[in-house]
């Protein structure tokens, strides 16, 4: 089965990228930061892909991300049972409105649900949303206010809806699988643990292989 991974920088594509070494039909990009960016590289290697006659079946969002304390701790993997743009939307009065009460778009995509048991199984990752954001969280309280707007949030990251957006314009079925690495809220680079998220992200990718070709047998996408 043909999948792409598309992950924002470099050092993050390396991480998955050494999971799959010797794995054939695996393309792991480096797509860029933010929804925009990471949507126009995944369309454009899915496009490519699909106009070589060679498409991809999955499409897999992957990355560090920070987690809601106590629910995704640092060191921990999130699998998305949903990939919500968080802040895709308006401010009133009566405060944020998603661009889906005001009327058009959509916020959410979800990937298959036996895909996302059989990656929680593999890897031990913990399944909820992971919110899509284009300004990274750096205050308690909007922690706290994303946290009460999406009850089941554990992480956030700033790719996978865009990725999810490019996935559902070729009719792809699309995962998101982070690694914490730090926890959601003020900014306190000691309490980062980027080299430790990065393992677990190999380490997680190295176990999805099995788990990849359970699901492709009995594809619910």
């Amino acid at each position: 089965m043909r999948i792409l991974v598309a992950t924002a920088v470099p050092v993050e594509r390396d991480a998955v990228a050494r999971a799959f070494e010797g794995e054939p039909g695996v393309v792991v990009i480096a797509a860029g930061v933010g929804p925009a960016l990471a949507a126009a590289s995944t369309a454009t290697a899915l496009t490519t892909a699909a106009l070589s006659g060679a498409p991809y079946r999955l499409v897999v969002s992957a990355g560090i991300a920070g987690g809601f304390q106590p629910h995704a701790p640092v060191g921990s993997l999130v699998v998305a049972d949903e990939i919500t743009a968080a802040d895709l939307g308006a401010e009133t009065a009566d405060g944020f409105l998603p661009v889906t009460e005001l009327g058009f778009g959509t916020v959410t995509h979800r990937p298959p649900e036996a895909l996302v048991r059989e990656v929680a199984t593999a890897t031990g990752a913990r399944a909820g949303a992971v919110l899509t954001v284009s300004t990274v969280t750096g205050t308690a309280a909007r922690a706290t206010a994303l946290r009460e707007r999406h009850p089941t949030a554990l992480a956030e990251a700033m790719e996978g809806f865009g990725v999810a957006e490019a996935a559902a314009a070729h009719g792809v079925p699309v995962l998101e699988l982070r690694a914490v690495s730090n926890p959601v809220g003020p900014r306190d680079r000691t309490a980062w643990r980027i080299g430790d998220a990065l393992a677990a992200l190999t380490e997680a990718f190295g176990k999805l292989p099995p788990a990849l070709e359970s699901w492709n047998q009995h594809d619910d996408a």
